[in-house]
């Protein structure tokens, strides 16, 4: 079923123009139509929509996610009394002696961790086979790009420089064809994006699934 995504701005690339009450169209796994949403629901009248606040933009890549994923542990929900909630690295890494099943489960939960800051790209290579699964379930894309120059985090935003613009970490653009990835972030422009971060994610569509919805 094609599934309109209208939101109070729409940001198609690195260097567009914002497009106020802008839609995407999506079909299956691929965007069918991209513009202002009068238009677009008027070309695809059966239609379902969802609105969204905010922003809605090309996903994000994360340029440290073979960090993220293969030199941190992301701990079980259950394991949050011991280890905390946040990833462990390091020497606390290294006491937890992890067999690749854990490392598969972390894997799991981080690439989920990504997904609701808005990512649905990340750069490897991913070393061990049970991360190579867990990104290849989770459906993110694998690109090649440099890492960016901030630390390692799950907001690929807060990787940049400061002043650098955030499209420079959107993983591609939204054109009629392309696969359906984007995200929506609950802020009022771009300027707003860049001060807020990745955070502000209130949805991620990953081939046309809404695969995180904050609640």
């Amino acid at each position: 079923m094609l599934t309109i995504h209208s939101a109070e701005l729409l940001i198609t690339g690195p260097g567009a123009v914002p497009l106020p009450g802008g839609a995407v169209a999506v079909e299956g796994d691929r965007i069918a139509a991209v513009g202002a949403y009068d238009d677009v629901a008027a070309a695809h009248p059966l239609a379902r929509t969802r609105c969204w606040p905010g922003v809605l933009t090309p996903g994000l890549v994360n340029t440290h996610a073979a960090a993220l994923l293969e030199a941190a542990y992301h701990p079980d929900p259950r394991e949050a009394a011991e280890l905390g909630e946040e990833p462990l690295t390091g020497d606390r890494l290294t006491a937890l002696g992890l067999d690749d099943t854990r490392w598969g489960g972390s894997a799991r939960r981080g690439a989920q961790r990504m997904l609701r800051h808005g990512t649905t790209a990340v750069v490897g290579p991913f070393t061990r086979a049970s991360v190579r699964l867990a990104v290849a379930r989770a459906g993110l894309a694998q690109v090649r790009r440099p890492a960016s120059p901030g630390p390692a985090g799950l907001d690929p935003l807060a990787a940049l420089l400061q002043g650098t613009a955030p499209d420079t970490a959107f993983a591609g653009t939204l054109a009629p064809g392309a696969r359906a990835d984007f995200a929506v972030f609950d802020v009022r422009d771009v300027a707003a994006l860049a001060e807020r971060g990745a955070g502000a994610c209130v949805a991620t569509v990953l081939g046309g699934r809404l695969v995180y919805r904050a609640r």
